[in-house]
């Protein structure tokens, strides 16, 4: 493994943060990014663009699922995002500017900028302009290989890594990726492994492996054996 991304495997991930709904810390809150920090696991958490080019934290392109507002993240501004209550909770949607100061670099921040097709352009270089300043350690990634390249253009010196998923049919493909972007690790579905893109990243360029999402401690054995750590997510690990 390359030595200067080992705080990116040092302690599990948890899966955007440390969340519990009973306990009144919804997914991607700052209640959650909170706990998490209390814990001293690494926060993954997702990120969106608003209509004003803030970038927000939020995992879903609509706000149904999360929030009593419809409709898509991207077409409302960072103030009216802010304005939404999460799953009935006090929480509200964070920026990435609030999870940023509450982090501190206390913890490593694993970063996945969301794709909307048609809507990224300017995404990675708001992200980018918003971690110049920050002293901590951050990783971005993305299922999106238009983004991670945007990336490398926007932020060549942080850590990029691509989110994966599937078996043999897609590993040539994977493989292409990680060569051309000078991927610098990888995040696979916990479920499709072992296959021969991830493996080969890890075995034979050195790359870091981490996978998503460990639910139990079975999956938790399975990761164990073929990963370098776990984003995770339900239960303690």
């Amino acid at each position: 493994m390359r030595d200067h991304l080992r705080w990116l495997t040092a302690r599990p991930i948890a899966h955007r943060g440390l969340h519990d709904l009973a306990r009144g810390r919804p997914e991607n809150s700052l209640a959650a990014f909170e706990a998490a920090l209390d814990a001293r696991y690494a926060i993954e958490c997702d990120l969106h663009i608003s209509a004003d080019g803030i970038p927000i934290v939020f995992h879903d392109d609509e706000l149904d699922r999360l929030t009593n507002a419809t409709g898509c993240v991207r077409d409302r501004t960072a103030a009216e995002l802010g304005a939404l209550r999460l799953a009935g909770t006090r929480e509200r949607i964070p920026t990435l500017d609030e999870l940023l100061r509450m982090a501190d670099g206390h913890v490593p921040l694993v970063i996945e900028l969301k794709h909307v097709f048609g809507r990224d352009l300017g995404f990675a270089r708001a992200v980018a302009e918003r971690l110049k300043t920050y002293d901590g350690p951050v990783a971005l990634m993305s299922f999106d290989i238009g983004l991670i390249g945007d990336m490398r253009t926007a932020a060549p010196s942080i850590p990029r890594g691509l989110i994966a998923y599937g078996g043999w049919t897609t590993a040539l493909a994977q493989l292409s990726a990680l060569l051309r972007l000078k991927i610098d690790f990888v995040s696979y579905a916990i479920d499709d492994l072992p296959t021969a893109a991830p493996v080969f990243a890890r075995r034979a360029l050195g790359l870091p492996l981490i996978c998503w999402t460990v639910r139990n401690p079975e999956q938790r054995r399975k990761a164990d054996a073929w990963t370098d750590q776990i984003t995770f997510e339900g239960f303690t690990p």
